[in-house]
């Protein structure tokens, strides 16, 4: 099989997006930080409960909102917990399964931290395209998203009602 070399333009487009890949976490990160002592993850984790039907998820439906394995979902709840803003609980259904839940305490850092982090949002990708361009944007993420998750596991993330079961 011979390689298939990206030509120039190709070339030129995907070093762009790499850049963007590469800056782009660290600096919603640094927003996260400076403004709840939380990197996006933490955010993450927190703003999916926060969705939630009362603020709960099985630990493995929040892993797959997440994108996370259950070792580093369960590392970074610990984390959470520690703080005070999600506490588990036994699966009231299902005696195996771990629930979490958002505290009080978590849902209100989540709706002071997320103006913050949608202005940043905004600032850093939206607001520096055109209304043409976020509905590209859209399209382009969908055709990346199905390659890279054929099974549609992050679907839930875009429409909530399109989720696989996680039971």
């Amino acid at each position: 099989m011979s390689t298939r070399w990206l030509d120039p333009e190709e070339r030129a487009a995907w070093l762009r997006f790499a850049a963007v890949m590469e800056l782009l976490p660290g600096a919603l990160d640094a927003q996260l930080r400076r403004d709840a002592g939380l990197s996006h993850f933490d955010y993450f984790v927190l703003a999916m409960l926060s969705e939630a039907p009362e603020h709960t998820l099985r630990m493995t439906a929040l892993a797959q909102k997440t994108n996370a394995t259950l070792p580093r979902l369960s590392h970074v709840v610990n984390k959470l917990e520690g703080r005070g803003l999600v506490e588990r609980f036994p699966c009231p259904e299902d005696g195996r399964a771990t629930n979490a839940r958002l505290t009080d305490r978590g849902w209100d850092l989540v709706v002071e931290t997320a103006p913050g982090h949608v202005e940043t949002v905004r600032h850093l990708v939206l607001d520096g395209l055109s209304r043409t361009q976020v509905r590209q944007l859209a399209r382009i993420s969908d055709a990346m998203l199905a390659r890279l998750d054929p099974e549609g596991r992050m679907q839930a993330l875009i429409n909530p009602d399109a989720s696989p079961s996680v039971d």
